[in-house]
């Protein structure tokens, strides 16, 4: 198997009983009730920002809130806005009201100080979305499955165009080097790739930004001299970026995504993009306040997979959508038809049944 990335593990439940020992609250003897009572019902929550994708705010944020509330907790949910400084405060002023268990989405590494406080408080941390150096546990996708799925996406593009990937002008467009799953994304695509003979044309560096991204790649297409014959992009926000100078220079080739987000549905519906990687959200914010619950109520949750270095993983399988499976996205409530079917974009939704 590919996935260097999992290994199978029977049951975590010895390490799950060091970190519940604390779960329930901080503190001995003289702690009073009221300071302790909300650190077991409360589950903190830090998403990073509303601008690497619209998913935190409109999918994640709901998901999660709704989960833990109707199981009878506390959500108290917050958004760093991008700014490492703004999630360190927002970690203090949780950690201060008392938190059963802590649900992190890292922003630039900014996790990992708050995972070692509240661990010191005796509050387990769940990764979530993206790996944090020490978390107890971590739930997101099957990453590097998502980079095969990208991969994948390029390959067939080229060929369909009917021309040979050993040969083609590629440029690599990752993500942020300080997300863990960068990195997952990155060497899932490229197994794919590289055994299709493709190299690099060009990798700048990586980032979450479209406009960013953007600048990037319209100095590694001068680079090239203009031409260029796909682009694989780590996620739509990227590939939107490539988009605008793709568009700017007359050029249409395929170009990967990943998020499923009405720009990039729209992206695919209109042929500039060739897929992107729908990851459902619902799915993995169910696998995360499920653990979550579990270690608020104080049990050991079993966990089958383990990161390399030993973290217990729950991955969750995504899928790729292309013109045809843009629908799936939008019955399962992630996407509008109404936001997707506007301007140019109508005659494509009403083509391939969108509604």
């Amino acid at each position: 198997m590919k996935h260097s990335s999992l290994i199978s593990l029977a049951a975590v439940a010895g390490v799950s009983a060091l970190m519940l020992a604390g779960c329930s609250s901080s503190g001995g003897g003289g702690g009073s009730s009221e300071s302790a009572q909300p650190a077991a019902d409360r589950a903190c929550v830090i998403l990073p920002d509303a601008a690497s994708s619209p998913r935190w705010e409109n999918l994640d944020r709901p998901a999660l809130d709704t989960a833990l509330t109707d199981a009878g907790f506390e959500a108290d949910i917050q958004n760093a806005q991008g700014d490492t400084s703004q999630y360190a405060t927002i970690a203090d002023q949780q950690l201060s009201k008392g938190c059963g268990v802590m649900l992190l989405v890292d922003l630039e590494g900014a996790a990992g100080a708050v995972t070692e406080k509240a661990q010191a408080e005796g509050i387990p941390v769940i990764a979530y979305d993206r790996p944090i150096e020490g978390a107890d546990y971590y739930v997101s996708f099957d990453n590097f499955k998502v980079g095969e799925l990208q991969g994948q996406s390029i390959v067939d593009g080229l060929k369909a165009e009917g021309k040979d990937p050993a040969t083609a002008i590629v440029v690599y467009m990752g993500g942020d080097a300080t997300d863990g799953n960068a990195k997952m994304f990155h060497d899932g695509a490229d197994s794919v790739m590289a055994a299709a003979g493709i190299v690099p044309a060009a990798e700048p560096p990586g980032i979450w930004d479209g406009d960013k991204s953007a600048t990037n790649f319209e100095q590694a297409l001068t680079g090239l001299g203009g031409k260029v014959d796909a682009v694989w992009a780590a996620n739509d926000t990227n590939a939107a970026g490539v988009i605008t100078i793709l568009d700017k220079n007359g050029l249409k080739v395929p170009v990967s995504g990943q998020d499923a987000s009405t720009a990039g549905l729209q992206n695919v519906l209109l042929g500039k993009q060739i897929a992107t990687v729908y990851k459902q959200v619902s799915l993995e914010a169910d696998a995360a306040t499920k653990l979550a619950i579990q270690l608020l109520k104080g049990e050991t949750p079993k966990v089958e997979k383990t990161l390399d270095d030993g973290t217990p993983y729950i991955a969750v399988t995504p899928v790729l959508v292309g013109p045809a499976e843009v629908q799936t996205v939008i019955d399962n409530g992630e996407a509008s038809a109404a936001d997707i079917c506007t301007g140019e974009v109508l005659a494509a939704c009403e083509a391939n049944g969108i509604k």
